[in-house]
């Protein structure tokens, strides 16, 4: 009966002794996950050049004339100036004026780009006061070119830059003062200059990106020399009667003529 006890208190013990053996085993570990790569980075794609100006292998000649059909309108009359300085101006608007036909201040240009890279120009282009009046009256300038303003007059001038109804600049220029040089803006494309002491003082700068313009004097003709082979929009403006246009086709020796027709239907 001992032995019995004595084997199931041994028996016991061995259960024990194995029990926390078991409980203690901890469970194996996960495999850990690869690190993830980094993916190689997309090449930049190389920015696309800018296109090469097209050579110009040929150049050729516009020319033309403008007429005006009818009988001019009666110029209207300006009141003589009390200002000394002006004596010798013109009693007659000078907005439109025509001469056996042909008129005179037509500004005429090639509308648009030009191929071939054309060259800046750092002369200016001038208007002077003469006889309360600006000279030239009407005239082209190149893009970036700058405005040079004198007065040759003994009297007081001030100068009022406009583009359409705003105002780009407005210098006084008392008499024998240094010219003033004004930059035209890229955007503007027609400049009118006005007098405020001298009201019926007008001139207009017609900006082009390149140097095919001309402005037709008495004889209302035109010649544009030079000009790439191709073919261009062409216009003709006039301050009071607005523009006509014409497509012209240039070509190496064989100018291109064209002409225009203004009347007093028209207006600007």
């Amino acid at each position: 009966m001992m032995l019995r006890t004595l084997g199931l208190v041994f028996l016991g013990a061995s259960g024990l002794a194995i029990f926390p053996a078991c409980k203690n085993e901890a469970p194996a570990s996960p495999p850990a996950l690869p690190a993830p790569q980094a993916s190689p980075a997309a090449p930049t794609p190389a920015a696309p050049e800018a296109p090469a100006p097209v050579p110009v292998t040929s150049r050729g000649t516009i020319r033309g004339g403008v007429t005006f059909k009818g009988a001019p309108p009666e110029a209207a009359e300006l009141a003589p100036s009390a200002d000394p300085a002006c004596e010798g101006m013109s009693l007659k608007e000078q907005s439109l004026l025509v001469k056996d036909g042909k008129l005179q201040n037509v500004l005429v240009r090639v509308r648009g780009p030009v191929p071939g890279a054309a060259a800046a120009v750092t002369a200016p282009v001038v208007v002077d006061q003469q006889k309360c009046s600006y000279q030239p009256r009407v005239q082209g300038a190149v893009a970036g070119q700058p405005l040079q303003i004198k007065n040759s007059d003994g009297t007081m001038h001030n100068v009022r830059g406009m583009l359409g109804t705003k105002a780009l600049f407005n210098v006084a220029q008392p008499p024998s003062a240094p010219p003033v040089t004004k930059p035209v803006p890229a955007e503007v494309e027609l400049l009118q200059l006005k007098c405020d002491v001298h009201p019926w003082m007008r001139a207009y700068v017609a900006v082009s990106p390149h140097p095919y313009f001309v402005t037709t004097g008495e004889d209302g003709a035109f010649a544009l020399e030079g000009v790439p082979a191709g073919t261009y929009t062409l216009e003709a403006w006039h301050e009071t009667l607005g523009t006509r246009t014409a497509e012209v086709t240039v070509k190496e020796g064989t100018p291109a003529e064209v002409s225009f027709e203004f009347s007093a239907a028209d207006k600007g």
